[in-house]
């Protein structure tokens, strides 16, 4: 055993997980153990705020595969990061939240910065550690590390800040890796069975596939079976949209050619996916999933299996070693869906082509709301629809996205293809703003050489654009797409729809987004001619690849709304007090 200081012990577990990079916001609590991260080899990135330096945790997690870190000063700066972690969480990102607290002698006082950590977090992480001896701090933060990658979710180390001092005898932790297996032999025979018989089978290309690397797995088997492949929802990075199986996304504005396709299932392999129940509602006017078909699901955590849909063989295991093990047992069969390969492949090829059609001729949104602010717009004419067709057709090679919340980028569901797995970042089932921009710089940190976009619309914006600070600063060249329409969209179609147009505070009166990023040492291009779409995006990004700057490019674009985004939650209003007749 080495003696050492439990500040040392701390920097010199995290070296040994190859830790890189932290991201944060400087903090006496924890200054004794940042004193030392440059020696070590580890780069503490100043963040504007520590929302952001969870979200560019999650971002550099879901690029890199590995554990991303993110900390900040004890009580408020903590908390700051509670939203971040719930992103994180959803996202299955291996994220280690370092929580310095309150030192031992002064928790439950109601001293200057104190409050209870572990709580907070309870919800959004798979495995909390409190330290309660400086002589385990070693221990417990090689487990933190290796409980993120085996549970495949943010862990919380926390720290009371007195116990980064003194000295202890220490053995450094070696990471622990969890090997995966394919599932139990049972349930993959099973499967194996149901998917010789189907006549239509279809694959649900989850994100597992992406966590396990596992996408050449998935491409093997769906070739084997002749089978459409559906990413599900906002993991449109899980198959290559180049491949002739691809089918597009499930979803909210996901799309219509994969929709119609797993609606003829009789077989479907869900791989890697919980089957979240938002990434599953009808869409574009379909009643899409198919509720007779045997649903054959594989998810790592056994939890998922039939939580959300009614299974009929659950495999607890990796994705793409379940799928492996899948195609081994199909190698040699005659399988029933070879009958009607080629009418399979036509109808593939026949959706498929109608969808692009409808996306190449559906030019801006059709109801009457939208074309009145079409017609408000006069001679602005960028439709988000254009708009996001003519920046994918712009669309550097093997790029990463990370989409916001809201109207726009919801819509861009439907434009976004990948080749690459670990491309495509989004927040997941907590949905909240301000995500994209942090967690694009993040997975910069982890791919420099890779072009960094990210979209939002102005109001999500306005929750992260301080961030551009921290790019100029620390170097992190990105491109920054903001879709200015004035207005909170997705609520105000609600408003539209559900409230006759009673509109409440959806109305954004903003300044030059492109103006506050120059003003912050960054580019700005304002584009506000459909023509200039592409020239500017591209311009944008050559300046993050060659020049190393990061540029926000603000697009003003028309008012119109896409479909309802929470139809499944909201009805028309009751009032019972005569004050408020009028309103119904």
């Amino acid at each position: 055993m080495t003696r050492m200081t439990p500040s040392e012990a701390f920097v010199e577990t995290m070296a040994a997980h190859g830790v890189t990079d932290i991201f944060g916001i400087m903090g006496s609590a924890f200054m004794d153990a940042m004193d030392i991260f440059e020696p070590a080899g580890i780069r503490f990135i100043p963040v504007v705020h520590e929302q952001g330096a969870a979200h560019m945790a999650d971002g550099y997690s879901r690029v890199s595969g590995r554990q991303g870190v993110c900390t900040g000063q004890n009580g408020p700066g903590i908390s700051n990061c509670v939203t971040g972690i719930a992103a994180a969480y959803w996202a299955h990102s291996p994220v280690v939240i370092v929580t310095p607290e309150t030192g031992t002698m002064g928790i439950g006082l109601g001293g200057f910065q104190e409050c209870n950590q572990l709580p907070m977090f309870q919800e959004f992480t798979k495995y909390q550690a409190h330290l309660n001896n400086p002589a385990r701090m070693a221990e417990y933060t090689g487990r933190c590390f290796d409980r993120a990658l085996s549970e495949m979710g943010p862990t919380q180390l926390n720290i009371p800040r007195d116990l980064f001092y003194g000295d202890i005898d220490v053995d450094i932790p070696q990471p622990s890796v969890l090997d995966r297996g394919p599932g139990g032999e049972r349930t993959l025979a099973d499967a194996a069975e149901l998917m010789s018989q189907a006549k239509f089978p279809v694959i649900v290309s989850g994100g597992g596939v992406v966590n396990a690397d596992a996408v050449a797995e998935c491409i093997a088997l769906a070739e084997r079976l002749g089978a459409p492949v559906v990413n599900s929802y906002l993991h449109n990075d899980s198959f290559p949209g180049s491949h002739r199986l691809w089918c597009g996304p499930l979803g909210y504005q996901g799309s219509k050619a994969g929709m119609k396709l797993i609606s003829r299932a009789d077989v479907v392999l869900a791989l890697g996916t919980r089957l979240g129940p938002f990434g599953t509602l009808p869409q574009h006017g379909l009643d899409y999933w198919p509720e007779n078909a045997k649903i054959i699901q594989v998810d790592a955590d056994h939890k998922m299996l039939g939580l959300v849909k009614k299974i009929s063989v659950g495999i607890c295991g990796d994705a793409g070693a379940a799928a492996t093990s899948l195609l081994q047992r199909l190698d040699g069969k005659t399988l029933t869906c070879d009958d009607n390969r080629e009418q399979r492949a036509a109808e593939i090829s026949n959706e498929k082509a109608s969808w692009e059609q409808e996306l190449n001729e559906w030019i801006h949104e059709r109801d009457d709301f939208s074309l009145e602010a079409i017609e408000r717009a006069g001679d602005q004419l960028l439709h988000p629809r254009r708009v996001l067709r003519e920046l994918e057709k712009a669309m550097p090679d093997n790029p990463m996205v990370s989409t916001d919340i809201g109207n726009i980028n919801s819509v861009a569901n439907s434009y976004l293809r990948f080749e690459n797995p670990r491309s495509f970042f989004a927040a997941m089932s907590f949905g909240n703003c301000g995500y994209a921009f942090p967690t694009i710089i993040g997975a910069k940190v982890a791919a420099p050489d890779r072009p960094a976009i990210s979209y939002a619309g102005d109001g999500a914006w306005g929750m992260s654009m301080g961030e551009t600070m921290t790019c100029v600063r620390e170097n992190i060249p990105v491109t920054a797409v903001v879709f200015n329409n004035g207005q909170w969209g997705a609520e105000k179609k609600n408003q539209v729809d559900f409230y006759d147009r009673r509109f409440v505070a959806g109305e954004l009166d903003n300044q030059s987004f492109a103006g506050i990023a120059t003003a912050m040492g960054a580019e700005g291009i304002v584009v506000d001619k459909l023509g200039d779409v592409g020239s500017a995006f591209k311009d944008a990004v050559d300046t993050q690849m060659k020049d190393g700057k990061t540029t926000v490019v603000e697009i003003m674009c028309t008012q119109e709304l896409g479909d309802p985004f929470r139809r499944d939650a909201l009805s028309k209003p009751v009032r019972h007090l005569d004050k408020y007749k009028q309103y119904v």
